[in-house]
């Protein structure tokens, strides 16, 4: 590895040692709350039918079950046979023994009729009620919606200009319907929301969703993929010192666009990739990095990185020390693989914590190797583990 990389690396490990007195001497990073705690490791967990992966509730504090949908008429439910008994087996208690908060996740890219939903105080109602049905039904912790994205077309999914007016109004009624179970079972119930940057957020009326919202997780990936014009590290910490778009984006300036917008960093959560984005380019310049791309953009897990990609002779191994960014290339296939180390997630990590936000979060955890290698350094990186 570079050498630079290593500076990099020790530098910002130093400095999130030091975060509670960076964070204190700087006014617009500190930190409004009742009770200091530990920032949030929040995982999502997308439902695969399969055996659920083992929770260990000594490194993860949240993990986000994905996905309900909403339906036509405006009822939020579990689409797929088998998830209402895997939920409840992830949410299970055992007397003694400690377990990570289980919300469950609405939405995800291209699920459809938030629009509708959202647009009248009735269909807010019945999501917001038949949402909460399934909190008290499966011994949940709370919701996170994924509306992805509000007066957005997305991948075709029904929109409208009023959505930005009509989404905070679907969080109160879902915060409301959360308080009224709160008082029958005398538990705060956690209502947190997922969203992006740039033009993603648009649609987003901040002011009025912060107050209603226990946390935004912050989705810094996907930054590059098949609607780029060349490749690009998809979930880079910091600007690469090859960018050269002005609407290029990396996880600080999207961090930095929502502390902007009003966001306090107690509410803000960055999220990491489990998985990385393999290209193939039409120059071998570069190393594969900032170059124009043809074909299908793939997705490729961290687990499956194992083999086939970081084991083979072919790929050469990169670094990108300014943006923290890992990437592979494969010279005879002109394949560029833009992924997330465990080193560049522990830089994220500590980023996190050096800035005083809530936490990271990650997508997802079923991309891990059966080590948990991502997890270990996600969670060494945010509690500030040694070297």
């Amino acid at each position: 590895m570079r050498r630079s990389w290593w500076l990099g690396m020790a530098a910002i490990v130093w400095f999130a040692a030091t975060a509670s007195a960076v964070v204190a001497a700087e006014p617009n990073e500190s930190i409004a709350r009742d009770t200091p705690r530990a920032p949030r490791l929040v995982a999502y967990l997308l439902d695969r039918d399969a055996p659920l992966p083992a929770i260990d509730a000594g490194k993860l504090d949240t993990v986000v079950y994905s996905f309900a949908v909403v339906d036509a008429d405006h009822r939020v439910h579990l689409p797929r046979a088998g998830m209402a008994e895997r939920l409840t087996q992830l949410a299970e208690r055992h007397d003694g023994v400690p377990r990570a908060d289980v919300l469950l996740a609405i939405g995800g890219w291209g699920a459809d009729h938030f629009s509708e939903a959202a647009a009248s105080e009735d269909a807010r109602r019945t999501f917001a009620d038949t949402a909460v049905a399934l909190v008290r039904t499966h011994d949940l912790d709370g919701l996170d919606i994924d509306w992805e994205y509000p007066a957005l077309p997305g991948p075709g999914i029904s929109h409208s200009p009023a959505d930005r007016d009509n989404f905070p109004l679907m969080l109160q009624a879902l915060r409301e319907a959360l308080d009224a179970l709160s008082a029958q079972t005398g538990r705060r119930y956690r209502l947190t929301i997922a969203a992006a940057d740039g033009e993603a957020a648009a649609g987003l009326d901040l002011p009025r969703i912060v107050p209603l919202v226990d946390a935004i997780h912050l989705m810094t990936y996907d930054f590059f993929g098949a609607g780029s014009a060349r490749t690009g590290h998809h979930a880079g910490l910091y600007r690469s010192a090859g960018a050269s778009g002005a609407a290029d984006r990396d996880t600080t300036r999207a961090v930095d666009e929502f502390l902007a917008a009003g966001v306090p960093p107690h509410k803000l959560v960055p999220g990491a990739a489990f998985y990385g984005k393999a290209f193939r380019t039409t120059t071998t310049e570069g190393a594969g990095l900032h170059q124009p791309f043809d074909g299908e953009v793939s997705f490729v897990t961290w687990a499956e990185l194992q083999q086939g990609y970081l084991d083979t002779p072919a790929f050469e191994r990169h670094l990108d020390p300014q943006a923290q960014a890992a990437w592979l290339w494969n010279p005879g296939t002109r394949s560029f693989v833009s992924y997330e180390s465990p080193d560049t997630v522990r830089a994220k990590a500590a980023y996190a914590r050096l800035r005083g936000l809530d936490g990271l979060m990650f997508w997802d955890l079923g991309g891990d190797d059966a080590r948990g290698t991502l997890l270990e350094a996600a969670h060494r990186g945010l509690r500030g583990g040694d070297d």
